[in-house]
């Protein structure tokens, strides 16, 4: 095989715009074969771009179909574990948009059917394709930076008007999306929370729910985590807030790196601080450093994960981001969920049963508001 035979279910915005770049010729070794969407009209308008491409209007038409040896989910939420599964019972390989799920134990299922399939699992989290996000994951995972201490990470630049909100009835609601900024924008900087900086022991999480919008769901969170060795994380985001900032601050015992504006910046203690801490003589001294900064170009995105995708099916090559991977991110969002609920700390792995009883409850209790 030397052309993966792509289907994409769900032909929306972020379906369409896949399918678009690859039509452009941005990923020569993906032909799309099919296409899937509940509304027909969406199945209409992708066959227009390409003459050849076969539509159907059930998921399960296009999985059945023979058409495809792989598929890219990008339908609401939920029903991102469920349709992987099916596609894993057929032998497709299969990537996935953000989040991985809404439920960690489907998430599970998920993954656990993959390993059973044997196929290749990736997830689109195009973030990690940004030079310095990687780049940091680099210094850290080196241990340059040294034992770990703090991460800040203010990413408030997710700005979204009423509008936004408006546009899908699926979108910012329990029963459709299963959450708000934590489930729709932030999953990629809780990916690269937890791949760079590494999963923590529990949360302390303060949602505001409808504060800037007119929604059920969260457009306003702090998180509070904490590590094994001491080690804390700061995460603070939001869709109602303007001008927003997205600053990554990551502190170790041999430095600080910080990403902004484009650029990673890192200084580099000469002595660790815990071993200058107890060897200075002086009360007001600080460890000397050294400086270095870095800048990169614009990360190639989602054409740089549907690439890899391809060459990790045709020629073995490791996956940026591996679809098993997804549990993690989803992990630290349902621990704020269940944080702010009992307004009281979140272990991690998370109590599944109590946040799936209160998201099913909260879903239930919207749509009776809604008939």
């Amino acid at each position: 095989m030397d052309m993966v035979r792509l289907g994409i279910i769900g032909v929306g915005n972020m379906g369409t715009g896949h399918l678009k770049n690859i039509l452009d010729g941005k990923c020569p070794r993906i032909k799309v074969t099919a296409v899937a969407d509940i509304e027909e009209n969406r199945v209409e308008n992708a066959k227009k771009l390409d003459a050849g491409i076969v539509g159907f209007t059930s998921a399960g038409d296009l999985i059945n179909s023979g058409l495809c040896d792989t598929v890219l989910i990008a339908v609401p939420h939920y029903d991102h574990p469920t349709i992987a599964i099916k596609c894993f019972e057929h032998g497709l390989n299969v990537i996935t948009e953000k989040p991985a799920g809404v439920y960690t134990s489907k998430v599970r299922e998920m993954n656990e059917a993959a390993k059973k399939a044997g196929v290749v699992f990736g997830i689109m989290f195009n973030q990690r394709t940004n030079p310095l996000y990687a780049r940091a994951r680099e210094i850290v995972q080196n241990g340059e930076l040294g034992e770990l201490k703090r991460m800040v990470w203010i990413i408030t630049n997710w700005y979204r008007s009423q509008a936004y909100y408006n546009s899908g009835s699926w979108r910012a609601s329990w029963s459709g999306e299963g959450g708000g900024v934590l489930l729709n924008q932030a999953p990629h900087n809780l990916d690269l929370w937890q791949w760079i900086f590494g999963m923590p022991k529990r949360v302390r999480a303060f949602c505001a729910f409808g504060k800037y919008h007119d929604i059920a769901v969260e457009d306003d969170v702090t998180i509070y985590g904490e590590y094994e060795n001491g080690a804390t994380a700061t995460f603070i985001t939001t869709t109602g807030e303007a001008p927003g900032t997205n600053r990554l601050e990551i502190s170790g015992d041999k430095g600080k790196i910080v990403i902004e504006d484009g650029k990673l910046k890192w200084t580099k203690l000469r002595v660790p601080e815990r071993e200058f801490c107890f060897s200075c003589k002086t009360g007001f001294e600080s460890p000397e450093s050294e400086y270095e900064e870095y800048t990169a170009p614009e990360p190639e995105g989602h054409v740089a994960i549907l690439n890899n995708f391809a060459d990790a099916i045709l020629d073995g090559t490791e996956l940026i981001a591996n679809g098993y991977e997804g549990i993690n991110s989803l992990s630290i969002s349902n621990a704020a969920y269940i944080s702010a609920w009992k307004d009281d700390w979140a272990e991690i792995p998370v109590d599944e049963e109590f946040f799936e009883t209160k998201l099913k409850e909260l879903s239930k209790n919207e749509k009776k508001k809604l008939m």
